[in-house]
């Protein structure tokens, strides 16, 4: 059975819910490693629509397993409501999820030193989502994270959060008289949630090794996209985890593997939300064209997402990073009636034409792009289920980015619903 990987491969918000709700139909297992709650995937559905923050989309697809895996860093509130949430619209996990032991915990004064930080940097703000996941993997890399474990024995746990308290007061004494830096405050806190989390915990990393002994499908869903990874993204403009395929292993308690498929989910266009350098942004009213059609707001924060045009130097990069070798394009439909299409092959940088994306952030914020012209389609294709339906422009469009990309496209999406999806590649 196949083992699939799942990656965005622009700065998230590619559609990744509904391409991992639609692959999940043929998987056993459906896995998230890394990111925490500022990820928000979308999947609708004849019941409704359904945002994720922590779960795996593959939730909503009866009798599948899903794990929450050692990478992940849980917002236990947001996970019970999701859990609620769901057996509220008939969905049950009970017995479908599993979450890891060692996953750590997003606790309130992990939240309120996020805005804190941001607070802090002034004009040199990151652009977090204020969700606490920066605070959080920092304390696990500082060793004195709180996991799930821990939930387990009331003594330690309260122990840790009294010496975590006191040592980020004492770094910061201005958050002293602070709520959220309160032991009673958090104690108090996760003791209304851990009752519901604790039958979930489990070891994963042996569940994911028998699943993958015993040839399950397994599909992997990562969150965020690869240009916010924090080792290749545009750092510091990034997210704290490693959201290319290669941390997959280490975030699930897995020897290193090769899957048979990495599929990389690729926007028609390109969007980013937060700070840092975005180099076919589009300050304009094609810009708004793009951010209306599209519905270019964060599923978990709601601010307007920044959008342009689609982008190859970026995309050859998060490509040969994450071992892509079939792509899921989204949102063609968002193109339909646009008259004029630009596509950035390159970039220009001091009088030069480069086309290999920049290691240094101070280049890229530099960068001018370098378009070349397609004719756009009239005709919609949101009602389109074949691919010899398409439009000739838009089938010239997919033409043109796997020509240049060297990549298979898959799958195109041609709207948010679970039946608007085109599979190309037989």
């Amino acid at each position: 059975m196949p083992v699939r990987v799942i990656v965005g491969c622009q700065w998230g918000d590619e559609g990744k819910g509904k391409v991992v709700d639609y692959f999940s139909e043929d998987a056993d297992v459906v896995v998230r490693f890394q990111g925490g709650a500022n990820a928000g995937h979308t999947v609708i559905t004849e019941s409704g629509d359904f945002v994720l923050h922590l779960l795996p989309s593959g939730i909503l697809r009866a009798e599948k397993k899903c794990v929450i895996a050692d990478g992940i860093v849980i917002d236990p509130e947001q996970l019970i409501k999701e859990i609620i949430f769901l057996r509220d619209m008939g969905v049950s996990v009970k017995g479908r999820l599993f979450i890891s032991g060692k996953a750590h915990l997003v606790f309130p004064y992990h939240k309120y030193y996020d805005k804190y930080l941001e607070k802090l940097r002034k004009g040199k703000a990151i652009g977090t989502t204020g969700r606490g996941i920066g605070p959080a993997y920092t304390d696990r890399v500082a060793r004195c994270g709180i996991r799930a474990y821990d939930l387990f024995d009331e003594e330690l746990l309260k122990a840790k959060l009294d010496d975590n308290l006191k040592l980020k007061r004492s770094l910061s004494p201005d958050l002293n008289q602070v709520e959220e830096f309160g032991l009673k405050y958090n104690f108090d806190w996760i003791n209304r949630f851990k009752e519901g989390m604790m039958d979930f915990i489990k070891d994963t990393s042996k569940i994911l090794q028998n699943a993958l002994v015993s040839g399950d499908s397994v599909l992997f869903e990562g969150a965020q996209g690869m240009m916010l990874d924090v080792d290749y993204g545009t750092y510091p403009y990034t997210t704290s985890s490693n959201t290319v395929s290669g941390g997959i292993p280490v975030n699930c308690g897995l020897a290193p593997f090769i899957p048979d498929e990495t599929i990389g989910i690729v926007k028609a266009y390109t969007t980013r939300v937060g700070e840092g350098p975005f180099p076919t942004e589009l300050n304009d009213e094609m810009g708004d064209i793009l951010r209306k059609r599209g519905r270019e707001f964060g599923a978990t924060t709601g601010r307007p997402r920044r959008c342009g045009w689609l982008d190859f130097v970026a995309l050859k990069y998060a490509l040969k990073i994450n071992g892509v070798n079939s792509i899921a394009m989204t949102k063609i439909d968002v193109l339909d009636g646009i008259e004029r299409i630009l596509i950035c092959d390159g970039y220009r940088y001091k009088g030069k034409l480069i086309r290999e994306f920049p290691n240094n952030i101070n280049i890229i914020e530099e960068c001018k792009p370098h378009y070349i012209e397609v004719s756009g389609w009239e005709s919609e294709t949101s009602s389109l289920l074949e691919f010899e339906d398409l439009p000739q422009n838009a089938k010239e469009y997919i033409d043109i980015i796997e020509n240049t990309l060297e990549v298979p496209v898959s799958h195109i999406s041609t709207g948010p619903f679970r039946h608007q999806m085109i599979k190309k590649c037989k």
